[in-house]
């Protein structure tokens, strides 16, 4: 991905930006981590959590960026938040958030500082995140032991299969 930032006073120019060339989404900004969040971030990392995950910067100017997500099935999303609202678009596959089964073709708006997680569904989920700023902030709130416990758990049950789960578009 080419990544041009607009000087002050610049006008804004007409971009392309080409998901093959889109990078792996860094997040630069974990806030107000506890012992418990660290310790559990940790075990999940050490786990291979990032194989059940697909996250990519598609195109970020400043004040503006989206973000392409697949979450495979199974996948121990922790309840978190940002800074900014966002918007998401599923485009494959879904999800269920809270008592709301959504699928492609469905989306949700989170204002910012909301606190949300949701569940993959059987073949997981492919998200557009769209914000009116960067995306590389994310304040996980799973300050609970037990869900960590359950995270890991999710991920041993998971893992073979991850290995070998097509997005869900290809099995739509």
């Amino acid at each position: 991905m080419t990544k041009h930032v607009d000087k002050p006073g610049e006008a804004k120019r007409f971009k392309i930006f080409r998901g093959a060339e889109a990078p792996p989404l860094v997040i630069t900004d974990y806030q107000s981590m506890t012992p418990v969040i660290a310790n559990g971030l940790d075990r999940l990392g050490k786990a291979g959590v990032s194989a059940g995950a697909d996250v990519r910067l598609l195109f970020e100017v400043p004040g503006f960026s989206l973000t392409y997500a697949w979450f495979k099935s199974g996948f121990p999303l922790p309840l978190h938040s940002h800074e900014a609202d966002c918007l998401y678009y599923i485009t494959g596959g879904s999800l269920k958030l809270g008592t709301e089964h959504l699928q492609k073709g469905d989306g949700f708006f989170v204002p910012a500082d909301t606190r949300y997680t949701y569940t993959p569904g059987s073949h997981g989920v492919e998200v557009l995140e769209i914000r009116h700023e960067s995306c590389n902030d994310i304040k996980i709130t799973a300050n609970n032991p037990a869900f960590w416990e359950r995270a890991l758990q999710s991920m041993a049950e998971n893992t073979a299969r991850w290995q070998s789960e097509k997005k869900p578009e290809t099995v739509e």
